[in-house]
């Protein structure tokens, strides 16, 4: 076994393979939050042998992170690494998978866009062609629009505040975590990285809007944010996302919040004008595709089913950020923003920017 580091403390992610998480997802114990918070300055720090690490983090994927884990995480990602730009107005940090979308159209930039056009700030970030996927994500979809998008963070808080909408560049503000993308790639898996790197915050933002899978994945990333010492959240919302994305997918979608309470339920996406199956959302070229996609809706020379949808996720946007009671009440908001010309007014501005 490796000799304890006295830079880091007594568990070298070896012992902690040994002694801790490494006997398997049902025999397995957790970390504390002191263990949880050493194996991560040693991972962003480079510290553990390939092979280790990737033990670690396979043997973490087996018994799954709890929600102390998991912010002991995030806490050191964003002490060590996270470099936040704050804007002077409050949007709504949107913490999609970072490893993107392969199938269907990225609605999310569309939405963004259309939420700040309603009066509600939105937040984005993702890195480049990030493991496991690798596939599409806000970045590739922004490019196509010839938006920038190798910002700085404090490029980026002035986006916000400029334009309603923002993006953030993982490279830029989050080095730590982007200078891991070998090792990543290299595990062919996702790891507890794909989880916290969402997590990140930005922009310092009161309002995290996410996706899941399962509900009890929702539940743990809210206990996470609780159990977190590096951020305070108001409220979290988060939906069963298309392709794990922040697309909500049509059909029956279970909603998860919190702001205070811990309440979850199911919404047809039907009632709210998104009366298709999720396959009508597919594209050939998702980058390509799904700028082509937003540039229509938000100049107002697409009204079909993807413009229905972009409209039912702009108005979840702009439930999160407070700006209605409803979901019901924020669709007219999202609508008139639309017909109206604020959103085309807001892609113009941003591709000035």
């Amino acid at each position: 076994m490796q000799d304890a580091s006295q830079q880091f403390g007594d568990w070298p992610l070896q012992r902690l393979m040994t002694e801790v998480v490494g006997s398997g997802h049902k025999s397995a114990d957790d970390m504390d939050r002191a263990q949880a918070r050493e194996a991560v300055e040693r991972i962003l720090a480079q510290e553990p042998s390939e092979t280790t690490l990737g033990a670690f983090w396979l043997a973490n994927r087996w018994k799954r992170n709890t929600p102390e884990e998991l912010a002991a995480f995030t806490d050191v990602m964003c002490e060590r690494s996270v470099q936040r730009g704050i804007p002077d107005c409050d949007p709504v940090d949107c913490g999609a998978n970072y490893d993107g979308k392969h199938t269907s159209a990225l609605l999310g930039v569309a939405a963004g866009i259309t939420a700040a056009a309603a009066g509600v700030p939105v937040v984005t970030h993702s890195g480049d062609h990030v493991p496991t996927q690798e596939a599409t994500a806000y970045k590739h979809v922004l490019d196509e629009l010839g938006i920038r998008t190798d910002l700085e963070p404090e490029e980026s808080a002035d986006m916000v505040d400029e334009t309603g909408f923002g993006f953030y560049y993982q490279p830029n503000f989050n080095p730590g975590v982007t200078d891991l993308y070998e090792r990543r790639a290299e595990m062919g898996v996702r790891t507890f990285v794909n989880t916290i790197e969402t997590l990140a915050n930005p922009a310092g933002a009161d309002v995290h809007l996410g996706s899941f899978y399962h509900l009890a994945f929702a539940k743990r990333i809210v206990d996470t944010f609780g159990e977190m010492e590096s951020q305070t959240l108001d409220r979290v919302i988060m939906f069963q996302g298309l392709e794990g994305y922040d697309d909500i997918r049509p059909g029956t979608t279970v909603v998860a919040e919190y702001d205070g309470d811990f309440t979850d339920y199911e919404i047809e996406t039907a009632e709210y004008g998104m009366d298709f199956e999720r396959e009508e959302l597919a594209v050939e070229d998702v980058a390509a595709d799904s700028a082509t996609i937003t540039e229509e809706v938000l100049t107002g020379k697409r009204e079909d089913h993807f413009a229905d949808a972009v409209v039912l996720n702009a108005a979840v946007r702009i439930y999160a950020g407070g700006e209605t009671d409803t979901i019901e009440d924020a669709l007219g908001l999202a609508r008139s923003a639309i017909a109206e010309g604020g959103t085309q007014d807001r892609l113009a501005e941003l591709r000035e920017f």
